[in-house]
């Protein structure tokens, strides 16, 4: 399915019944990402999963510039256009995390819960090797153009635990992995500067102190230590030492367990 949203033809999935409950993805992934977690969850829950701007089969809203505010303005406007008025669970993980967060610190009263699952919303953070790579100008081209399958396959493989991820899903990420998603890459990797963070990270510590917060951490990612799953002011962290960066492709069905879980409190 699409909507319209703020002039860009947005693709999502909106399946199951009960709170609205919105997964954003991260990169360079689109919603079939949480394919394996929502079918379960959908059984509680209506499971909403957009592709991001830029990613999957979503398009680019005109003018959109990668800031905080932009990215909380278009989830709202998503939410609005879906005719959603009652509050959310969100559920975020890697870049899904700036969008997500960020929307939840400007629009507290429409978020429900909140699960981040390894992503970044914290000044201190400095960006891995690969965004380092991608903020560079002419050397994230580069990157990005020769970038292939078994290049991509490397990557996740990499980024994962001991649950590594099938030739299936490597394939299809690679294959939903267009010139302009890796574009997209470039210009988040760019535009978010971790000190950016700085305010709105404390005023989403102040949130998840006051609504039911999780926090859902693969300790083996090599992007982002697992000493920031603390970070967020989360009431709950639940820690996976045999896991890495994709929790949601590794342990698809441990996920939905605990989200469903959390979700009936």
């Amino acid at each position: 399915m699409f909507l319209n949203v703020q002039g860009a033809d947005i693709h999502f999935t909106d399946t199951g019944e009960g709170t609205p409950t919105l997964f954003l993805h991260g990169i360079p992934d689109s919603g079939e990402v949480w394919e394996n977690v929502t079918k379960v969850v959908s059984a509680t829950c209506r499971c909403v999963v957009p592709d991001l701007p830029g990613f999957g089969k979503s398009s680019i809203p005109a003018g959109f510039d990668i800031t905080l505010n932009s990215m909380a303005d278009f989830i709202q406007g998503f939410i609005t256009a879906l005719g959603i008025t009652e509050p959310v669970n969100l559920v975020v993980h890697d870049i899904g995390g700036p969008y997500g967060l960020a929307w939840a610190v400007r629009y507290p009263a429409s978020v429900k819960r909140i699960v981040i699952m390894n992503t970044v919303f914290q000044p201190e953070y400095r960006w891995h090797r690969y965004g380092r790579i991608c903020r560079t100008p002419l050397l994230g081209e580069l990157m990005q153009l020769l970038t292939s399958q078994s290049g991509l396959a490397r990557e996740l493989r990499a980024g994962s635990g001991q649950i590594k991820p099938t030739r299936e899903h490597i394939a299809a990420t690679f294959g939903s992995f267009t010139a302009s998603v890796r574009s997209m890459v470039l210009r988040l990797y760019r535009g978010l500067d971790p000190q950016l963070f700085a305010t709105w990270n404390e005023d989403l510590r102040s949130l998840a102190a006051r609504v039911p917060s999780l926090v859902m951490w693969g300790d083996c990612d090599p992007y982002i230590p697992s000493a920031f799953a603390t970070r967020f002011g989360a009431r709950q962290v639940r820690h996976f030492p045999e896991c890495g960066h994709w929790l949601q492709v590794e342990i698809p069905d441990v996920v939905a367990r605990d989200l469903m879980e959390f979700f009936s409190k």
